[in-house]
């Protein structure tokens, strides 16, 4: 039986806008969310993927020209985290305010818990970068470059500064968004530091 000719004739119905509107909605809340808690609430607290997950593998030049006792400094990869040590893995750039205000307070760390620290300095130059560590110290076993961010990208990285503590298998225990301060060492760096020594070794 032929359509009644005002179905033939009416044109197709447009899809509804809600299709559209959705994702922009849910994106804007989660932006809400981030925003609300690195201004108000605890920075430490946005969520990570990557808890209890190995580092990603993407590897980090040195930085141009930089030296430690005549020596270059080296970068270092994901893969090197993987020592059967925990390590903390620090992301920086010179151009950063509070990077400035917690690195003696990282150097201080290193020196009090022999932990092994590995550098990322974000999309810096690398006058200013080694600028930087020789004015404020060098707590770095190595220093890598992410001078496109694709680094910080993978880290899961939402601004700088930003500390993370990595267990002896290579696995990422703990992450600290913002400047560390003398309390957040004592209060969830160290005891994430403890947590990771008793973590597993590599098989």
């Amino acid at each position: 039986m032929p359509p009644a000719p005002d179905e033939r004739l009416s044109p197709p119905r447009k899809r509804g806008l809600g299709w559209v509107v959705a994702p922009v909605l849910i994106f804007g809340a989660l932006v809400a969310l981030f925003a609300f808690a690195l201004k108000t609430g605890d920075p430490s607290k946005l969520p990570s993927a990557l808890i209890g997950k190995r580092a990603p593998t993407i590897a980090f030049v040195p930085i141009e020209g930089l030296v430690d006792a005549g020596r270059p400094v080296p970068g270092f990869s994901g893969a090197e985290l993987a020592t059967g040590k925990p390590s903390i893995v620090n992301f920086w750039a010179s151009w950063c305010v509070p990077c400035a205000e917690e690195q003696p307070l990282l150097v201080e760390l290193q020196k009090r818990t022999g932990v092994t620290l590995w550098g990322v300095n974000y999309k810096d130059d690398p006058v200013a970068a080694r600028r930087f560590l020789g004015r404020y110290g060098n707590p770095f076993a190595g220093v890598g470059a992410d001078p496109s961010g694709r680094g910080a990208i993978e880290w899961g990285v939402y601004g700088m500064p930003e500390t993370f503590v990595v267990n002896g298998n290579g696995e990422i225990m703990f992450k600290h968004v913002g400047p560390v301060s003398a309390e957040s060492i004592a209060t969830k760096l160290m005891p994430a530091i403890e947590r990771a020594k008793s973590a597993a070794t590599p098989n």
